[in-house]
């Protein structure tokens, strides 16, 4: 099996839990339909007073993910009855109180469709038409309560699909409040997935219909509001992270159900794990200009591999600077206008940080040993130190910083400062940050970039490569950063910092070697009781979802949640909670601890199977 599909497969393993279904075609018809991208801009139907009339049609088409002379796959989708299929499905977006008459047909020519979510919300999660080859079924249902839904289909008998990942056959379900909802967009990611045989994954993975670099381009004015309805119709789950801003979420769903949080439980993110076929409603603010993305954090989701046709790694430079090669996937382009007339803030003296991107002796079970080592004191550090995870950057609320990136690879690479509200050429995505032509261009050996940081919160945030993401990113150039308020000192013996990465790639079925700063067996740490400890946890691997816990015997303690991402928990989850917390890629937490002397377990482990553990002395009083 290739490293590529070896990933995809590994990573089916850690957000599903087991192996996909066998592959299973269809035979190909000569003259079958294309597929049309849904923006999910034109509802489907006809409306007549306070009925929606609805004719859906699941047969097979062609579907070009990428660009419409890129490659295609033959796939069952929806379509209205008389027009183009569609991936995601046709929208059905009515107000409350509307009663929804759909039929639908099954046009493939061998395989029995089960179709869900087309019935009253919130609705428990059973199909609402089985139909065989050639039958057609109808409901009539009242639409229920207002919401961001799905509805999909799934092929066999059984309901559990024939095929690997058919995904594809879902569409979004949306229930408006009396009087309408604010101007918004809905985003539906799709994925469809086979074996082609017993080495080879193809998968196409789709925001409305297209994959980077070809999905759609979302525009904005500084000043701009802008809400998103997010439906993962995939039975994968998806940490979806926006560069440059936080986003406020609104809403949280199931597909069936849907939650709208009260005004004080509306959390801010950088990054939010999508459980598989859930939803989210998000509102976020584009307040600096250039060019942003908004993307599912799972490494093997966004790399070239994720294409229909990967490129040949021998081909083409894989760290080439355009954005349309080395992205791939589950990706939004986002570009944010400046408002006319406005001149960029006056920002005071910089703070001058340099960082070394280094290579030193191969260590642990990566095939190299990568790291960022910040200078400390006059001379610049040894060509060849390395640390992993990086070094942790304290820094300072309202103090600029500037970051002079040194490259002492034999490759180019790039640093992305995630969580931190900055200037778009600093991003760090070489090829798409910034704008217009000034575009931030990789790091290239033996050069450097200076990024420019902006720093308007307190918290825990990360750093980490942003080019030739999976093998620099599992050979370490990832970190910590923790941002203090004016006047504060960080003291390592009451703050501790967390950092959670890969030592190395993982092929299956075996899981990931977790390394916790840069320890996959670490001794004892030495806690002193009575004291409020804060723990920040980092979750910065290509792929996991992994559950963090502090045990004493076999009972979990309890911790006060304090933040998510670096913002603080709003008072409503701001809490004493048992310590115990799911932590995807791309996110941060943190917590406070006040233990009692004695010894205690910290646990990171995947579906209750411990990954790495350290234990926890807790001695004497402050």
């Amino acid at each position: 099996m290739t490293r590529a599909m070896a990933c995809v497969a590994f990573l089916v393993l850690l957000t599903r839990g087991g192996p996909e279904h066998s592959a299973r075609s269809n035979a190909r018809a000569p003259d079958l339909p294309f597929v049309l991208p849904n923006d999910n801009r034109l509802p489907a139907g006809r409306l007549s007073h306070d009925t929606l009339e609805l004719h859906l049609v699941v047969g097979m088409a062609v579907w070009r993910p990428e660009a419409d002379s890129g490659p295609a796959i033959e796939v069952a989708a929806f379509a209205e009855e008389g027009k183009a299929p569609q991936v995601p499905g046709p929208l059905i977006r009515v107000p409350a109180g509307t009663v929804i008459a759909a039929t639908v047909r099954n046009e493939l020519a061998d395989s029995t469709l089960r179709i869900y979510g087309l019935a009253t919300r919130p609705a428990a999660v059973h199909d609402s038409l089985v139909l065989r080859p050639g039958e057609s079924g109808a409901v009539t249902f009242s639409a229920g309560a207002p919401g961001s839904y799905m509805y999909r289909a799934s092929l066999g008998a059984n309901g559990r699909d024939l095929d690997d990942e058919r995904e594809q056959i879902a569409g979004a379900f949306i229930v408006d409040p009396p009087g309408g909802s604010p101007p918004d967009r809905v985003l539906v990611l799709n994925i469809w997935g086979t074996h082609v045989d017993s080495v080879t994954y193809r998968n196409a993975l789709a925001i409305n219909g297209r994959s980077w670099p070809y999905t759609e381009r979302i525009e904005a004015t500084v000043g701009d509001t802008l809400r998103w309805r997010v439906l993962n119709a995939s039975r994968r789950h998806h940490p979806m992270h926006l560069h440059g801003f936080y986003y406020r979420l609104e809403a949280r769903g199931d597909g069936f159900a849907d939650t709208l949080y009260s005004a004080g439980a509306r959390r801010l993110v950088v990054t939010e794990a999508m459980l598989p076929r859930t939803t989210m409603a998000m509102t976020w603010v584009a307040a600096r200009p250039g060019n942003w993305l908004f993307h599912c954090h799972l490494g093997f989701h966004v790399v070239p591999s994720a294409r229909l046709h990967p490129p040949d790694p021998d081909s083409h430079d894989p760290m080439a600077h355009d954005p349309g090669v080395h992205m791939a996937g589950l990706i939004l382009g986002i570009a944010v206008r400046p408002q006319p007339g406005t001149r960029e803030p006056a920002r005071g003296k910089a703070r001058r940080l340099h960082l070394f991107v280094q290579e030193g002796m191969r260590r642990g079970r990566a095939p190299r040993a990568m790291g960022f080592v910040l200078q400390r004191g006059a001379r610049p550090p040894a060509a060849d130190s390395v640390e992993i995870p990086g070094s942790v950057l304290v820094l300072t609320r309202g103090q600029p910083t500037d970051v002079v990136i040194v490259n002492r690879l034999s490759e180019p690479t790039a640093i992305h400062w995630h969580g931190i509200e900055l200037e778009s050429y600093s991003d760090g995505v070489a090829g798409w940050s910034g704008a217009g032509d000034h575009l931030a261009p990789s790091v290239m050996p033996g050069d450097s970039f200076t990024a420019r940081l902006t720093l308007p919160r307190a918290g825990t945030f990360i750093y980490h490569t942003h080019l030739n993401d999976i093998e620099q990113l599992t050979s370490g150039l990832y970190g910590g950063i923790v941002v203090l308020e004016p006047g504060q000192r960080f003291d390592g013996r009451r703050d501790h910092v967390f950092v959670t990465g890969w030592d190395g790639e993982t092929h299956p079925p075996t899981l990931p070697h977790l390394l916790i700063n840069g320890d996959s067996l670490p001794g004892p740490l030495v806690l002193t009781a009575g004291v409020a400890h804060r723990l920040r946890f980092v979750n910065i691997g290509p792929a996991g979802l992994f559950r963090f816990g502090i045990y004493r015997d076999t009972s979990l303690v309890t911790w006060r949640r304090l933040a998510k991402d670096g913002a603080d928990l709003p008072p409503a989850q701001a809490i004493r909670a048992p310590s115990a917390q799911r932590i995807a890629v791309g996110e941060t937490y943190d917590f406070e601890l006040t233990p009692e002397p004695g010894r205690y377990r910290l646990v990171a482990d995947f579906r209750e199977k411990p990954l790495w553990t350290q234990e926890l002395v807790v001695r004497g009083s402050p």
